[in-house]
């Protein structure tokens, strides 16, 4: 380990230098719970390889981090019958990053729990708007370039399985929760 991944509180989290509460591990990633969290299950979704910012993780381990915190997601609202959740992002210290590796926090929420994420919308009058607008089309022109995940050839498709009877439920109670 280098010497900023030695002192990364989250990289001692994944080593198991630092005992944590963990809900979820596979190869890229780690879910644990947060010790200071703002509601009980809210969780850090993370990287198990040391990345400061969202802009270092690469393509493929962004794929499976969010994929992680859509089940950790879905897990809060069916273990603790929660109304919403809030998937969150602090990158960089401005935005609030307070620990030098990057995280997804999955927040469970229920109505009038005192957790504020609100802000004042800024106005911004057509120039504005415009020069914002120019800059951000320059910066995002390779956007759709991404790296790709190898995979290995198959030989053939296998026939679409019937749902199980759990994974049945399961799809039931994912669409009673949508709008």
């Amino acid at each position: 380990m280098t010497a900023s991944r030695e002192n990364c509180i989250v990289c001692q989290i994944v080593g198991n230098k630092i005992p944590s509460k963990k809900i979820y591990e596979d190869e890229f990633v780690m879910a644990v719970l947060d010790v200071n969290g703002s509601n009980p299950g809210h969780c850090f979704v993370m990287p198990k390889n040391h990345y400061p910012i969202l802009e270092q993780v690469p393509d493929i381990e962004i794929g499976r981090l969010f994929q992680a915190s859509n089940k950790i997601s879905s897990a809060i609202f069916e273990s603790l019958g929660v109304q919403g959740t809030n998937i969150f992002v602090a990158n960089g210290i401005p935005a609030g990053q307070t620990v030098a590796h990057f995280t997804i926090n999955v927040i469970p929420r229920k109505e009038n729990d005192g957790i504020n994420l609100q802000w004042q919308p800024r106005q911004l009058n057509e120039e504005e708007m415009s020069t914002v607008e120019l800059k951000l089309k320059e910066q995002a022109k390779n956007i759709g370039h991404f790296e790709k995940e190898d995979k290995k050839p198959r030989v053939h498709a296998p026939k679409p399985a019937a749902l199980s009877e759990e994974e049945e439920e399961y799809f039931e109670r994912q669409m009673r929760r949508l709008p």
